[in-house]
């Protein structure tokens, strides 16, 4: 029996403004059978991050999404059927499967599928011992060496990763985190739950007035997940010698505010540093921050939140959700 395999194709390449529906076709496919060596594998979860934006538009870390091909992005699902020795029906696993029911896989595909441990829920398997939960790790500790006596900040502090970066600077001894978040539900969270020290709240509050207030001697640490104006506040609020962290520009993918930084001569007058770095760079590390990140969950010292959607129908509006600031936590659609 021919299983129909539903999938959003990749149509458009998106202007200024929000993701339109129009850059998506939607298809349902027979599915071929498996030759050899290969193994089906069927979608539980699907990942939506910011960079799938970068993805559609630009030649990134990697290739740009080419038109008419599956819209990609990270997921989990199970192995159904298997003709491959060394993956058995049953298994687990996360990779780029794309917007669609199932994905044929051969193991051999340039990034990895990554076998999920046994005793890992679905849904930890995607946020916090997954990409943002793991990139929050390699950044606050390999690039911005966070320490003892830190005052550190975080934009887009309530997202999957800065509300994981939060908390590791936390845990690691800082003495003041201050997380920029936007609206009320998103700001008590992270005072409550996260335990972040102060929260500005962008969309009632001026970002540099708020960071002078809870600041007055600056920064060691910037995390920044935003850029822009809220990447400008942080530079003229540096101490000297601080360390700032590019891990996002989110505030510039839909093309339609001012990407530049005015501030950067803070960077000289305060010899300070600016780095950004990828996800894939830091994979040597992924056994040491997964164990990290698991002794922290366990003890109870280190929480995350999922905004879990449903419907493969609904992967479209899903995507948009992140640039509306409609998402809490780690962005997920079960289908």
């Amino acid at each position: 029996m021919l299983q129909i395999n539903r999938q959003w194709i990749f149509s458009q390449v998106p202007g200024p403004g929000p993701i339109k529906s129009s850059c998506f076709d939607y298809q349902e496919n027979n599915l071929s059978e498996l030759k050899d060596g290969e193994y089906l594998v069927k979608n539980k979860l699907l990942s939506f991050d910011p960079t799938q934006r970068m993805w559609m538009q630009a030649d990134t870390y990697i290739p740009k999404i080419p038109l008419g091909s599956v819209m990609r992005s990270l997921a989990l699902a199970e192995v159904i059927k298997s003709k491959n020795k060394k993956i058995k029906e049953g298994t687990r696993l996360t990779g780029l499967f794309g917007w669609q029911d199932y994905s044929i896989r051969n193991g051999n595909d340039v990034f990895p599928d990554v076998h999920v441990p046994e005793g890992v829920s679905d849904e930890a398997a995607m946020s916090i011992f997954g990409l943002t939960g793991l990139t929050a790790y390699f950044g606050m500790k390999s690039i911005g060496h966070v320490k003892k006596g830190d005052v550190v900040l975080i934009s887009a502090a309530s997202g999957a990763t800065g509300s994981v970066a939060c908390q590791i600077a936390r845990l690691e001894g800082a003495s003041k985190v201050i997380g920029i978040a936007g609206g009320q539900k998103k700001c008590d969270w992270l005072r409550e739950k996260a335990k972040v020290d102060d929260v500005i709240d962008y969309k009632s509050e001026s970002i540099l007035d708020q960071i002078k207030k809870y600041a007055p001697e600056g920064i060691d640490l910037f995390f920044d997940n935003v850029g822009g104006a809220t990447l400008d506040a942080a530079l003229v609020n540096l101490k000297l010698g601080a360390r700032v962290v590019l891990c996002g520009a989110i505030s510039a993918y839909e093309g339609t505010s001012d990407p530049a930084i005015r501030n950067y001569m803070a960077l000289v007058l305060k010899r300070a540093s600016m780095k950004g770095f990828l996800f894939s760079d830091h994979l040597h590390l992924m056994e040491e921050a997964i164990s990290k990140l698991g002794s922290w969950v366990e003890s109870g010292e280190l929480c995350f939140e999922v905004d879990l959607q449903s419907g493969l129908e609904n992967a479209p509006e899903t995507l948009q959700r992140l640039f509306d600031g409609k998402n809490f936590g780690k962005q997920l659609l079960k289908i």
